[in-house]
């Protein structure tokens, strides 16, 4: 594995620490809101993201690279509306996939074989991802911010 691969794969590695983080901050002002269950979906984001973390970390390790930790930026604490939270991560989760193809695009060029074959498998989870969180928004976005329709949609969430 090229020195550029392996440094691509460690900033995703820390990227995925990132989304934690946000997600978190997420899971968080879901909360200040009154609302568990979208505390709790998002929550369980936080704790997909640091699996993946592992993931690449021990896929680093695997191919004989020391995974490097940077620094995380603070996230904001408010997100705006229900909607706007979710659009927000929506946003990132595209943000993600874009990320990971564009290190699968430069294993196939650098004929790293190990690589694109650990990483078919979060381009797969991005797309269910991206659907899940555009689902997500386009229900809230008919909900309109009505205070029953979240009240159902917390709910449901919360059984995730």
């Amino acid at each position: 594995m090229s020195n550029e691969l392996s440094k691509k794969l460690n900033e995703q590695l820390n990227f995925e620490i990132e989304s934690a983080y946000i997600y978190m901050a997420m899971a968080n002002y879901m909360d200040t809101q009154g609302m568990s269950g979208f505390d709790h979906f998002f929550v369980h984001q936080a704790k997909e993201e640091m699996e993946h973390a592992k993931e690449f970390y021990d896929f680093l390790q695997e191919m004989d690279w020391a995974p490097e930790y940077e620094a995380i930026a603070k996230p904001p604490k408010e997100f705006g509306n229900f909607t706007d939270t979710f659009r927000a991560a929506y946003e990132h989760e595209q943000e993600v996939t874009s990320r990971i193809k564009a290190i699968y695009k430069e294993a196939i060029e650098a004929g790293c074989l190990d690589t694109q074959e650990f990483l078919n498998k979060f381009i797969e989870e991005q797309r269910e991802e991206e659907d899940t969180f555009r689902s997500i928004v386009e229900r809230l976005e008919r909900i309109n911010e009505s205070w029953n329709g979240l009240y159902i949609f917390d709910h449901e969430l919360a059984q995730r």
